[in-house]
């Protein structure tokens, strides 16, 4: 097989903790054991400061040729989410660069990257994720949601990630209790997640300290005599790092004065602050906790080699890498009871219970005034270290890719294909949704029976889809209950009002275009089609203060800005997908924090654009081979800013510049509106440097993509997507 492995879990922000060694020390496993195997490495130059360092460590395992380092689009750090849409893109590109490498697996070292660096990992994001492998450490923000996704972002962020893990054809588990915690928590089936444990770099090996590299560090971090020592790979509340310094606080004094508490580990100030805070208020003196921050491989290697005892009182852990590595180095351990802990340390002696402090406490003490005791917990923990090895990891990981490679490949057919009703506008109906229809459709026929449901008096499709059956509203509710699903468009046009009683009487799989319905209902209420309907909706999903807001003319109007209107339909709802996730947001938003979060994303579908001429673009539009051409692209609509972007342009310097035009490609709105728009382009006198194109075909659509110097699509912050035409610009 040709084994692709992303490395990124080495090169960014947690290449100091624990997830980054894991990353290397797999990845080297696996490349020392590969046998007939081929194996490439992927790189991302964004985060350019360990490349060097990477190649150095696999020379004579991986040929140069096979390390291959991609570039994003820019800054991807998802903590400023004006950097999202930079993401997204990356995320695409770094997909489709791996594509190009022909693998057979993909192995993911570190999902969960890309919050505060450059990082970009995804699964599904542009090709199928059935090939991937992600290596799973643990859960414990989907567990714990309140107490690690606080915001907005984070939520975000961790939704996206978590998708990317369900789009993973197999998950690679570093314990069995994080396995049983992925099955338990994702609802995935058993073989789809293998656990391959972990180990330690051999250089985490007995012996001696470097005398010299550890009295530096000695005077550099204010540490003096013999210490107890804990690295926690982080600092959130989990890690218990207070508990810790709780429990120390509560030794006998004599204990207390012959150790010092030292605390190794990468450290923010404002940890920092928290941390010597809580030790003052315990009554400890200064000097009794050692905050090293960063140390080296090496120096923690001197810590582990020298302290008296390692504590490591985390409260949950996918596997707790520290306290093997404490092991592994010769010392004696002690630790948590809770999660995975007891399964690396493998001792019901070394063992407390980490909420209670006092336990803490007590097993401390007792370990370092039991001489007999220390001898027994070092003689343990160097056997328990030497079960866990590397390449007894990766050999696990390597037959893990094979049977889930060979199980791919030779995939039985399915014994039938599920029956399915596609409710959908459709071609020739002037509407991105019957675009979107005829480019998701050819994907889904390998895996359903399709039938066709439109309300519309002609349809036209493309010669692959013409075999189709087409059927009206009548049909759906004469057989819908015979069908194994019903999927519904759902946009906020009247393209789409007939569906709304239907979902109510036939329930079914909602694909939400538009996360605002508003405009939908208000117009089927205001021409009287669907009396009250928009009334109910507003009610039913905002209550009486919306609904009071639409009894004059200019509140309808902002009511349709103001509220989405869709909760009924969310309801109605089997199941919801959505084309991104600021919709889940949105839902979140509108209706509280667990709303969307059991929604399925899935991206517009897209291929990579043929390569274009644009010159012969340009000719076929009669646009000039030297013009600056600004393109807005999708309808003209109040709810798309065009009016904002043609004031923009008429006082701007391009409105007076011969060489500038200015198209707004896509149909006019057909009310006052559309009339405001066409009255100011006559009065701007500029001819046909400022022009609105009409509906276009689909050839002379793509023609003004690649036409275009700069794309405009204002939508406003209450959508959920771009104009799914516009989406392979």
């Amino acid at each position: 097989m040709r084994i692709v492995i992303d490395l990124q879990g080495a090169q960014s922000e947690s290449r100091f903790r624990g997830i980054g060694r894991y990353s290397l020390a797999l990845a080297l496993g696996v490349a020392r054991n590969a046998g007939e195997h081929e194996i490439w490495l992927v790189l991302n130059a964004g985060l350019g400061d360990a490349i060097a360092d990477l190649r150095r460590a696999f020379a004579g395992l991986v040929p140069p040729e096979r390390i291959r380092v991609f570039d994003i689009a820019g800054a991807c750090a998802e903590i400023e989410p004006a950097n999202s849409a930079c993401a997204r893109t990356s995320e695409a590109l770094r997909e489709y660069f791996i594509e190009q490498m022909a693998p057979d697996a993909v192995l993911v070292t570190s999902l969960f990257e890309g919050f505060v660096d450059d990082s970009v990992v995804s699964v599904g994001s542009f090709a199928s994720g059935a090939r991937t492998a992600v290596v799973l450490y643990d859960l414990i923000p989907f567990l714990n949601p309140a107490a690690y996704l606080a915001t907005d972002v984070q939520r975000a962020y961790y939704d996206r990630k978590i998708a990317s893990l369900k789009n993973a054809g197999l998950l690679l588990a570093i314990s069995d209790y994080s396995r049983e915690e992925a099955l338990q928590a994702l609802q995935l089936a058993p073989e789809r997640v293998v656990a391959i444990s972990t180990a330690v770099d051999a250089t985490f090996a007995p012996g001696a300290p470097d005398p010299q590299r550890l009295d530096a560090l000695r005077q550099r971090c204010g540490m003096h005599g013999e210490f107890v020592m804990y690295a926690p790979g982080g600092f959130d509340s989990r890690k218990n790092i207070d508990g810790l310094i709780s429990a120390y606080a509560r030794l006998p004094l004599a204990l207390r004065e012959r150790y010092q508490l030292v605390v190794a580990s990468k450290l923010p100030d404002g940890d920092r602050r928290t941390l010597e805070e809580h030790a003052r208020r315990a009554g400890l003196p200064a000097d009794r906790l050692v905050l090293t921050g960063y140390v080296s491989d090496a120096e923690l290697i001197d810590l582990y080699r020298a302290c008296a005892l390692f504590v490591f009182p985390s409260k949950h852990e996918g596997f707790g890498l520290p306290a093997l590595e404490a092991m592994a180095c010769g010392a004696i351990v002690i630790g948590s009871s809770a999660t995975s802990v007891p399964e690396v340390i493998g001792c019901a002696d070394a063992l407390f219970d980490p909420l209670d402090v006092d336990a803490i406490a007590t097993r401390i003490a007792e370990v370092l005034q039991d001489p007999e005791r220390q001898r027994m917990l070092r003689e343990h923990g160097a056997r328990q270290a030497q079960a866990f090895s590397w390449d007894h990891t990766a050999v696990k990981t390597l037959r893990a890719l094979e049977a889930h490679h060979a199980g791919h490949a030779a995939a039985p057919a399915l014994p039938g294909k599920r029956r399915i009703a596609f409710v959908s506008p459709l071609p020739p109906e002037r509407t991105g949704v019957a675009d979107y229809a005829v480019r998701i459709l050819p994907t889904l026929l390998p895996y359903f029976d399709v039938e066709l449901v439109a309300h519309q008096e002609h349809v036209t499709l493309p010669p692959e889809l013409a075999h189709l059956p087409v059927r009206d509203v009548a049909w759906l509710r004469a057989h819908g209950a015979g069908l194994d699903h019903i999927v519904y468009q759902f946009g906020n046009s009247p393209f789409h009002s007939h569906m709304v009683p239907l979902l109510r009487d036939l329930p079914g799989v909602v694909v939400l275009h538009d996360f605002f319905l508003s405009s939908m209902l208000s117009y089927e209420q205001m021409t009287g089609a669907m009396p009250g309907i928009w009334s109910q909706a507003l009610f039913h999903s905002h209550g009486y203060g919306a609904l009071a807001t639409i009894g004059t003319q200019a509140g309808w109007e902002r009511g349709k800005d103001d509220y989405p209107s869709n909760l009924a339909i969310l309801q109605d709802a089997s199941h919801v997908i959505v084309h991104s996730d600021y919709a889940r947001t949105l839902a979140r938003q509108w209706y509280g924090p667990e709303a969307g979060r059991d929604w399925s994303p899935a991206q517009l579908p897209r291929a990579l654009p043929a390569v274009h001429d644009r010159q012969a673009a340009r000719a076929a539009l009669g646009i000039p081979a030297d013009a600056f051409v600004v393109c807005n692209f999708g309808f003209v609509a109040p709810t798309k800013h065009c009016m904002a972007l043609l004031q923009a342009w008429l006082a701007s310097s391009l409105h007076r510049d011969e060489r500038c035009e200015l198209v707004f490609v896509g149909a006019n709105h057909g009310g006052d509106y559309g009339q405001q728009m066409s009255d100011a382009i006559r009065a701007a006198d500029s001819g046909r440097r400022i022009r609105i194109s009409g509906w276009t075909s689909d050839e002379d659509y793509f023609r003004y993509l690649q036409a275009a110097d700069v794309g405009y699509n204002c939508a406003p912050a209450r959508a959920a997507k771009p104009p799914a035409r516009c989406s392979t610009a």
